[in-house]
């Protein structure tokens, strides 16, 4: 009898409710930016599908034609995104309403390789020489990217008490961006960076320690270092004002990451070590870098083959 009523009372818990607690619980132990990421999920794809499915219609249950479905529409970036967190909170319905349920093997889709785009040396410095001559301190940030590898919600989060000229380091210790809230609000929000090696300091070169040490003047160190004052630019129109920079030198509309590629790229060109590398990108892994930065060439293999 006791068991009856528990299946009763569980066939009443609907998705909606289960990703609601979930949502509650994620808020506790996830960086706000990572949760409102999660909302943001739940809102757009998982409860505009699930939401008024029962906890019993989870018991067996194959997501493989929902994921058919998004793969017409979504990367398949997004769409890990989205099964990650569809797959998490009925790990957490498990735990927290005593079930079991048996989910299909998931077939993801494969994601797309692209090729590695990175500035010629022809374009880069047409861009450096635009930038410098700029009378809008804007555009340093675009040459700083170059010789540092920063991210651009880093880069915009940027001040002047991040500026370390005795020691000639930039502290990168918080990421600007803007966060979604609910159908169409949004919010600007800066926060500590996307993992605890992001948290980092990186040497400046010869360049880069001149061009801070002209720009410094009488700057408080809350000063963003973008605009010299107290007004952040964020991410999208940082990413606008280089496609423009771009569109005026007559080059190829790039996304602003092709400058932490191009640095990379740069680096390794010259030597540096990957885990040297890895700590200035600020990526988690030592592999991350490998097997985004560092593929041998022919010559090298051929170079290496000679001497057995």
């Amino acid at each position: 009898m006791l068991m009856t009523q528990k299946l009763a009372q569980k066939k009443k818990i609907y998705f909606g409710d289960m990703a609601n607690s979930w949502l509650l619980y994620k808020k506790l132990t996830v960086k706000m930016s990572t949760y409102y990421n999660y909302k943001y999920i739940v809102d757009n794809y998982l409860n505009k599908k699930f939401k008024d499915y029962r906890l019993e219609e989870f018991l067996d249950f194959n997501i493989n034609p929902t994921i058919l479905e998004l793969s017409e529409k979504l990367s398949p970036k997004t769409i890990k995104g989205i099964v990650s967190t569809l797959v998490s909170i009925l790990n957490y319905a498990e735990e927290k309403y005593k079930v079991r349920f048996h989910l299909e093997p998931v077939a993801m889709p494969k994601p797309k390789i692209y090729e590695l785009q990175v500035l010629t040396p022809r374009e880069q410095v047409k861009l450096e020489q635009f930038c410098l001559n700029s009378y809008e301190q804007k555009y340093i940030g675009i040459v700083i990217a170059l010789y540092t590898g920063m991210r651009i919600g880093e880069l915009c989060a940027l001040t002047w008490g991040n500026i370390d000229l005795k020691n000639k380091r930039i502290q990168v210790t918080k990421t600007l961006q803007r966060i979604y809230l609910q159908k169409s609000k949004t919010q600007i929000l800066i926060d500590s960076p996307k993992s605890s090696k992001s948290i980092r300091k990186i040497p400046m070169n010869d360049k880069v320690f001149e061009i801070l040490k002209n720009l410094k003047n009488k700057n408080e160190d809350t000063d963003f270092l973008l605009t010299g004052d107290k007004r952040y630019i964020e991410p999208r129109r940082y990413q606008y004002s280089f496609s423009k920079v771009l569109k005026e030198l007559g080059l190829k509309d790039y996304n602003f990451h092709i400058l932490r590629h191009t640095f990379a790229t740069n680096c390794i060109k010259v030597g540096m070590d990957p885990k040297s590398l890895s700590e200035i990108l600020g990526h988690s892994t030592v592999n991350i870098t490998l097997n985004k930065y560092v593929h041998s060439s022919d010559k090298i293999k051929k170079k290496f083959l000679q001497k057995l």
